[in-house]
């Protein structure tokens, strides 16, 4: 992919649009290197946005970006009458972070950068990944976005303040660990009514939602060394949660039905952990089915491991209703059940819930009281009044037909403007669908592409061990409303229409 370069002041700008890096992340970098060297002095006036914009061929958005981050970090300063210039007290001690050869280069004054801290292997694998996949909830298709239009607001204020007039003394001093007793109890019924799990609410233990509940289990089974397996392709937080514990982490692969339950580890090689999506894999949808569950059952009881079954938006299943839970087929003690609140009411929230073997109860509520005491209880006590009171189960019908009609809305709109293009599959449950590409088309370099033109694209490529079968695109439809959806066809439109394949000729 060909390099623009730019002019600015002295300063030669180049972007790389091949490379995976935001353009505004890119111009950020370039513009702040370019004060610590010298090179744009204090005083030094930029360019403006447009001007900018329209020499380096960018979104203006993507210059006012860039421009903000480092008016906020104190490197530049906007002055009324003269634009915005280069601050006269901007940090020149601070680091270049993501710049080649940063830590060889001293500052204009002489005061060498500080050197780069030695992480230890757990931060290091956080901080490599967890960049790349902040959400963008002011986009359209951002995946794992519920549909915060259609919350029960009023009904949800209600209940919080009749709840804060009555228990306002007993929740300033509320502190357990496992979470507070009535949103246990609340959970406890909801699982045995929903996905027919056998338990009480001293099997449950409050999270701060469903990656915490799998960190709480990973530090309570896991050594560094030992084997957990993950689907491939499968969750990519979670198998950078499981490597930043220091686990070998296997990946089983998947086909239509879920993970292929043949090519499990013999139960004699010592895996300790298996994380599965059975009711909704995650991300390619389908169900495991009925006997590949008994096979993971028994495998799990042979192998002496745990499974972690994660029951990824089971709630909101389209086509037919859910197998029960793998939860509920366990006769021994080898399956714990991870759900979330985050997705079905709103990210913000975090809060979360285990469903817990008898004997992983006390482990897993000791090592919660150590990372982080106890959850949050007003927020513990909102859900299960939310809870008990009937409103959530309610609250689960109509998100279920709510994002049956925007799944089906989007899978129209897509075929209608794209059907040449994209390879559209409708997904029987969750909330976001899969548009396969045409052979040749990198998700990754379209994902990044289409950022710039205002709209999030998740590729499939980061879930899969191994390169992918074909490259597609995760489009959220759930937190989708009509007018975010007219706007993000419109924008989708034209990051396909300017995206080029590597190889292809110029349009």
């Amino acid at each position: 992919m060909p390099k623009r370069a730019y002019q600015a002041e002295v300063v030669p700008i180049r972007l790389d649009k091949a490379d995976h890096a935001p353009l505004f992340r890119q111009l950020y970098v370039a513009l702040r290197d370019a004060i610590l060297s010298g090179q744009l002095a204090p005083g030094a006036r930029l360019p403006a946005t447009r001007t900018m914009a329209t020499n380096l061929g960018l979104g203006r958005n993507t210059v006012i970006n860039a421009y903000e981050q480092l008016r906020v970090e104190g490197y530049l300063e906007g002055r009324v009458g003269s634009g915005t210039v280069v601050s006269r007290d901007h940090p020149v001690d601070q680091p270049i972070v993501g710049s080649q050869g940063a830590q060889d280069r001293p500052t204009k004054f002489g005061i060498p950068p500080r050197p780069k801290r030695k992480l230890p292997r757990q931060a290091e694998i956080a901080t490599g990944f967890i960049g790349q996949w902040l959400p963008r909830t002011d986009r359209a298709f951002e995946i794992d976005t519920p549909a915060l239009d259609a919350l029960p607001l009023e009904t949800m204020r209600r209940l919080l303040t009749s709840s804060l007039r009555s228990d306002f003394r007993r929740l300033l001093t509320a502190s357990d660990a496992a979470g507070i007793e009535p949103l246990r109890r609340a959970i406890a019924e909801w699982a045995r009514a929903s996905r027919g799990i056998a338990c009480s609410a001293e099997h449950v233990v409050v999270t701060a939602g469903g990656q915490h509940g799998i960190d709480l289990v990973a530090r309570a089974l896991l050594s560094p060394g030992d084997t957990a397996c993950v689907e491939d392709p499968g969750d990519p937080f979670v198998r950078t949660l499981l490597q930043a514990h220091g686990a070998m982490v296997v990946g089983i692969p998947v086909d239509g039905e879920g993970m292929i339950v043949d090519a499990l580890p013999s139960a004699r090689a010592g895996a300790k952990l298996l994380h599965l999506t059975p009711s909704n894999h995650f991300p390619l949808g389908g169900t495991l089915p009925m006997a590949r569950r008994t096979v993971c059952l028994t495998w799990a009881r042979r192998a002496g491991a745990v499974i972690v079954e994660d029951d990824c938006d089971s709630e909101f299943r389209y086509s037919s209703r859910p197998l029960a839970a793998l939860k509920a087929l366990d006769s021994g003690s080898n399956v714990i059940y991870v759900g979330t609140f985050s997705r079905i009411l709103l990210p913000s929230i975090r809060l979360g819930y285990l469903i817990l073997p008898e004997d992983l109860v006390a482990p897993v509520v000791a090592i919660r009281s150590l990372t982080d005491r106890h959850p949050p209880p007003i927020e513990q006590l909102l859900i299960a009044e939310f809870m008990l009171n009937g409103h959530f189960s309610t609250h689960v019908r109509r998100m279920r037909k709510l994002y049956a009609d925007r799944q089906s809305t989007l899978v129209g709109a897509l075929h209608d403007e794209f059907g040449g293009i994209l390879d559209i599959q409708p997904a029987g449950a969750g909330m976001h669908i899969i548009a396969w590409l045409p052979a040749g088309w990198d998700d990754r370099a379209l994902a990044g592409h289409a950022a710039d033109h205002g709209v999030t694209l998740r590729p499939a490529s980061p879930f899969y061990f191994r390169r992918p079968p074909r490259s597609g695109i995760l489009l959220g439809h759930a937190g989708v409303t009509s007018g975010q959806l007219r706007q993000g066809i419109k924008q989708l439109g034209k990051a396909l229409s300017a995206y080029r394949p590597i190889g292809s000729p110029r349009r």
